[in-house]
Order: C-alpha cells, then structure tokens, then sequence
C-alpha cells in the first residue's frame, strides 16, 4: 500500500518567521542610516580638518580615517541591532502569538473529542479575541449538537425496542397458554403495538428526508390547507369527546402544502390526545394558532417537547410529533412557539412568511 507524501521541508514556526522579520527589519534600517551617513560625510568637500580646540595638538583625523571609522562602527552597530532584533522579536512573537497558541490547544482538545473546553479570550478587542469567540460559539453548539445526537440515539433505540419486546411478551404468553387467549384481543394489541412501531420509523424517515433536502415552497393559503385537514380530524375529536372549534382568516404564505398539512395534523392530534376536552384552530396574519385546555404545564419542561423522543408530560406518545413540527417549521423559514397556558393546557404558534403577491 502507498503511503501518502510526506512534506521532508523543515519546520519553520510562525514564532520564529516573525522574529527573523523583525531583526531583518532592524538591520535593514541600520544598513539605511549607516549608508547615508557615509554618504554624507563622501559628498561635503574635502577641507582640511582641525582640532576643535586649537591648543590641542596631535594627528587631525583625515575624511578618509573618519569614512573608515563610520564603517566599523556600523558593523558593530548591525551586530548590536541584529542580536536585540533577535532577542526582542522572539520575545514579542511569542507574547503576540499566545492567543492563537491558546486557540490551537482548544483545537486539538476538540479534535480530541473533549468540546466542553472554552478559551475565554479577555483584555483589548482585536482579531485574535474575535477568533476566540467565534471559535467557543462553534464548540458551544458543537457540544449541544453531539450531546442531542447522543440522546437522540439512545432514545430511539429505547423507543424502537419497546414495541418489539411488547409484542414478544404477548406472543411469549399466548405460546406458553393458547388454549386460553383471547384471540382477538391479542391480534388487536399485537397490531396497535405494530403500528406504534411503524409510526416511529416513518416519523424518523421523515426527520431524516427534511435534514437532508431543501423545501421547495409556493404561495398558499394557510386557512385552505387547516380546511383539508379538518374531515379526519374532526372525527379523531369527536370520537375521544373534544370539542374542536375553528377560526379561519385568508391567509398566504409561502409553504409546502403536504408538510404544512403535516403540521396542522400533528399540532391539533398533539391537543387532542394530551390535553383536556376542547381544541381551537386560529388562522390569520401568517399565523397558525393551535390551543388546547388540560392540566397547567412547567415552561421548563415545555421547551423541551420539541426535541426528538421528547414525552408530554400530560399524555403519552413517541415524542416525535412535534420535533417534526419544529423541522417542519424551520425548512419554511418560520418560527414555533410553544406556551404554557398559566390556566392549563399549551398553545403552540407557528409563524410562517407571507407570500409577496405584488405582480402576481
């Protein structure tokens, strides 16, 4: 098998660039001032030079000893420049590069598998501050992103055994005594644990199709749609006792109507199943309303509901039917809002984007 190429270029740090930079810099402005100082003292005309005090005797240096001696001490003066470059860079590289070293740690620890790390970046707002914050933002969502996925999975493979072991139990039972089971009854309980299954999966094949596809979406009236969900609902409210009331207002939106038929049927079944006797529809101004009366909810725990396998605490149900609300919702650029009724019950409020007719 190839192995894959290997850079054999030697490592040179960012640390250590900067730092040659810097000193190149310092010897390149002592190189500048040496070269025109001596340019100066080679352009002014050739006097004959003298002692400042004239009472001093001894040799008058000539231009050319003084040239001479501009030029060594310029060489000790780039040798100076080039080691305090070199000291004084490295030293201010490293304090300026400590912010982007303390962002590669965080890297390797989330590339690690540990994102409950933040780098917390504080003093003077500057790119490495932005980078920081940009970077805690990914691994906070990051980190809710994994923690939701892990207990989605350990939900639905909750959820998904349940039906299974039901149905193994009974058929367990009825093998063990047949001569006294109610045939029917057993084949009726077999078929609404069955279908328990069935509805998993598909409401899971659904959340996967909306998380790996775009919505292609039409102007529609929203009131139309609640209308062609209304037939079966109305007999699942009738025949569990709830009285189900509507008000409908003309209103377009852009939407899907198969999903938004989705919606209004998971949004009414979800009050007609777990709340108390009476269920009101409200359609107007972009919005669906749907409340329902019951027992008095914890805002906490209704935030909650919209997450994969989440249970209602005042019913019962796989916990999928309003996290795919919520999917629904957000492939149309909308906005739910689930609220607990101080006087008992939940209203659930979806807000959808209005379709711009100009023209049409």
């Amino acid at each position: 098998m190839s192995q894959p190429l290997v850079s054999r270029r030697p490592r040179l740090t960012v640390r250590l660039r900067l730092t040659l930079s810097y000193a190149g810099l310092l010897v390149v402005a002592g190189v500048v001032l040496s070269a025109i100082l001596w340019l100066v003292f080679r352009i002014v005309p050739n006097y004959p030079l003298m002692a400042a005090n004239p009472r001093d005797q001894g040799p008058v240096p000539t231009r050319g000893e003084i040239l001479d001696l501009i030029v060594t001490l310029s060489a000790y003066a780039l040798v100076f420049l080039a080691i305090v470059g070199l000291l004084g860079g490295w030293f201010l590289a490293g304090r300026m590069l400590k912010p982007l070293q303390e962002i590669t740690a965080a890297a390797q620890r989330a590339a690690s598998g540990s994102l409950d790390h933040r780098i917390g970046l504080t003093g003077i707002r500057d790119e490495f501050t932005d980078l920081s914050d940009t970077f805690d933002a990914m691994l906070e969502r990051l980190q809710r992103s994994f923690e939701q996925y892990r207990r989605f999975a350990s939900n639905a493979s909750h959820e998904l055994r349940t039906p299974h072991a039901v149905m193994k139990t009974m058929l367990d039972v009825a093998a063990a005594d047949p001569d006294h089971q109610d045939v029917p009854e057993l084949v009726k309980r077999l078929a609404e644990t069955n279908q328990r299954g069935i509805d998993i999966v598909e409401a899971l094949l659904s959340l996967t199709a909306l998380n790996n596809r775009s919505v292609e979406l039409d102007a529609m009236d929203l009131a139309a749609v609640v209308r062609s969900a209304l037939p079966v609902l109305s007999s699942e409210a009738a025949e569990a006792g709830v009285v189900l009331t509507c008000d409908l207002a003309e209103t377009v939106v852009e939407g899907n109507e198969v999903l938004l038929h989705q919606v209004v049927t998971n949004l009414v079944q979800n009050g007609i199943r777990h709340g108390g006797g009476s269920v009101g529809i409200t359609v107007g101004g972009g919005r669906l309303v749907v409340r329902n009366d019951g027992v008095v909810l914890d805002p906490a725990q209704v935030r909650t509901f919209v997450e994969p396998f989440a249970k209602n605490r005042y019913g019962t149900g796989h916990g999928l039917g309003l996290a795919l609300v919520s999917r629904i919702v957000e492939t149309h650029h909308g906005r739910l809002e689930l609220v607990a009724d101080p006087a008992g019950g939940l209203t659930a409020t979806v807000t959808l984007p209005e379709a711009d007719l100009v023209g049409g």
